[in-house]
């Protein structure tokens, strides 16, 4: 049996998504015969290793019948009722407490941004700008939708083959509708900050008409019928849509059916997932912003690898109807940006209840980018930078300086960790017909960690010990409500997995933001574990700020605070495409 610890690493490094309530069953074919069961007694014999439990031949003689019966129901479920990926359970979970007090908001963003300035004579320049600077230029005339489609275009053409991070260009589809956009501008039509803007979808949230293959084989033809909640508000917002971006398949780690998406800081690495494609396009200058997932940090690893600003919202904060579902209480949307104001821009376009999505949270998006920071307060963990490289220690001096209190913390010693076995069976139960029918043989990535592995492994989880989970995530909710009391944010480097255990299944949000460059050696790709680590290059390093429920704007005013003063983007580009 594979070493948990060494699969935890994996997730966290990867990033995941995924999980529903199972019960333990036996072997995927042959629950589908009758007296499947064989003898019952020293069937669960075996099954009680897996199960943590044990039992005298007496008590496994009286279970005979029991369990017997509780196999005759799942194939009577399996035969009667074989749900589609949008189906939904009915439990729905919520992150917000009954007793916790969280500060209604209305819907308005002010950015601290200045002048956008003269258009720059390089189109280079132009592709990695700000999103808001575009906006203004396309407003001032300066630039038209269509220019700056095209230029994104014409870089996709060049370099998204070699970081394979789009499965679909839609160039024709989005040259239309960049026109459209101009033409509305010059009528006098503003539909907001995002007309006009380029952008890169997530492979897994539907697009009329658009292929949308979830990043796995066995998708690879699904042309879904309607957009998503999320495309519809993007539209309406005149955003435009320039491709579906790449993810690793079923929304974990970046390898997918065309390939490995790469890092365009060092393209013989992995760009982490499953967000990969939206993170590499975004630092790459493919487009303006991405939109990406995250279950457990597939916003936060690849942006954190790649050197973006990735907002991982509330949960239930933006919709989900639309989306490939992995684990329903766990899927989050969010974008993926160059700077960090420009997330609050797409979040407030993304922002809203949707009646599709029963988790969907009716609540405003307001954000003031001239409030001030002084006065927050930041809390951390002086463990977590012991071995901190001096940019993180200085991200503290930079807090410090502009009169936000820092409050040193300690997280209770839990096994937070344990926590993933609610995804493993979520996930396991959303691809159920995967498993059952053997199709998970044709996804590309066959390791013990991958999916199908999992999902087969996830038939031996208890139901009891997944309902005993959920009361622990519920004492971890209290815990952070009490935390936060006193705080407004944490701060630490993205490795710090705990805290991605937390504050994912919790439904707290997260804003990952690029600080400086170290030099680190380079990964293997995905799926090749004979491979051994690359050349030592100078690379990205992002630091996190962990945020209270539903105070996004909290996040991207300090988010905002550091990138000035480190000014990151003022000459990092990635030498492959800037």
């Amino acid at each position: 049996m594979k070493d948990p610890v060494s699969r935890r690493h994996m997730l966290a490094a990867l990033g995941a998504g995924g999980a529903a309530l199972s019960l333990p069953s036996v072997g995927r074919a042959s629950m589908n015969q009758p007296g499947a069961g064989g003898d019952c007694p020293d069937a669960l014999a075996q099954a009680e290793h897996f199960l943590g439990v044990s039992y005298t031949d007496a008590e496994r003689a009286q279970l005979d019948d029991t369990v017997e019966g509780y196999l005759d129901r799942i194939r009577l479920r399996r035969a009667a009722f074989a749900p589609e990926n949008s189906q939904p359970p009915a439990l729905t979970f919520d992150p917000l407490l009954k007793h916790g007090e969280y500060k209604p908001q209305r819907n308005r963003v002010r950015l601290e941004a200045g002048a956008a300035g003269q258009l720059p004579a390089r189109d280079d320049d132009i592709a990695f700008a700000p999103l808001w600077k575009q906006a203004r230029w396309l407003r001032h005339t300066a630039l038209t939708s269509e220019r700056l489609t095209r230029l994104y275009l014409d870089r996709i053409a060049k370099y998204a083959g070699r970081l394979e991070c789009f499965a679909t260009v839609t160039g024709a589809r989005a040259l239309a509708r960049a026109r459209q956009a101009d033409q509305e501008l010059a009528a006098g039509k503003d539909r907001g900050p995002l007309h006009g803007i380029p952008y890169g979808l997530k492979d897994l949230i539907d697009t009329a008409g658009v292929r949308t293959a979830w990043g796995a084989a066995p998708y690879q033809d699904r042309t879904p019928m309607k957009n998503a909640e999320i495309v519809t508000r993007l539209e309406a917002a005149g955003a435009v849509m320039l491709g579906k971006t790449t993810l690793g398949a079923l929304a974990y780690g970046d390898k997918w059916y065309g390939g490995v998406t790469r890092n365009p800081w060092a393209p013989e690495e992995g760009s982490s997932g499953s967000s990969a494609g939206s993170a590499a396009a975004t630092a790459a200058g493919l487009a303006s912003f991405a939109i990406g997932t995250e279950t457990l940090g597939s916003i936060v690893s690849p942006s954190a690898r790649c050197g973006v600003a990735g907002l991982r919202p509330t949960f239930g904060r933006v919709p989900r109807s639309g989306a490939m579902a992995l684990c329903w209480s766990l899927d989050k949307i969010g974008p993926l940006c160059r700077y960090v104001e420009d997330t609050a821009l797409v979040l407030a376009v993304l922002n809203g209840a949707d009646g599709a999505d029963a988790a969907s949270l009716d609540w405003g998006f307001e954000y003031d980018g001239g409030a001030p920071v002084a006065g927050l307060t930041v809390g951390y963990d002086p463990a977590w930078f012991e071995k901190a490289p001096k940019g993180d220690l200085a991200v503290l001096d930079i807090l410090k300086n502009a009169g936000v209190a820092l409050r040193e913390i300690r997280l209770p010693d839990l096994p937070y960790s344990s926590l993933l076995s609610i995804l493993e069976a979520e996930a396991a139960a959303a691809f159920e017909e995967l498993t059952l029918s053997n199709r998970d043989d044709l996804l590309s990535w066959q390791e013990d960690v991958a999916w199908p592995n999992t999902f087969r492994a996830a038939r031996f989880h208890s139901a009891v010990e997944i309902l005993q989970l959920d009361r622990f995530r519920r004492h971890i909710m209290e815990m952070m409500n009490d935390l936060f009391r006193n705080m407004d944010m944490m701060i630490s480097a993205p490795q710090m997995e705990d805290l991605l255990y937390i504050t994912n299944y919790t439904g707290h949000p997260c804003l990952t933001l690029p600080v400086g460059l170290e030099d680190r050696q380079t990964l293997p790709l995905t799926g090749r574990l004979d491979a051994k680590p690359g050349p030592v290059r100078r690379l990205p390093r992002n630091m996190v700020l962990w945020g209270n429920m539903l105070r996004e704007d909290q996040l991207v005013r300090v988010g905002r605070l550091v990138e000035k003063t480190v000014n990151f983007h003022q000459n990092n580009r990635p030498e492959m495409t800037g």
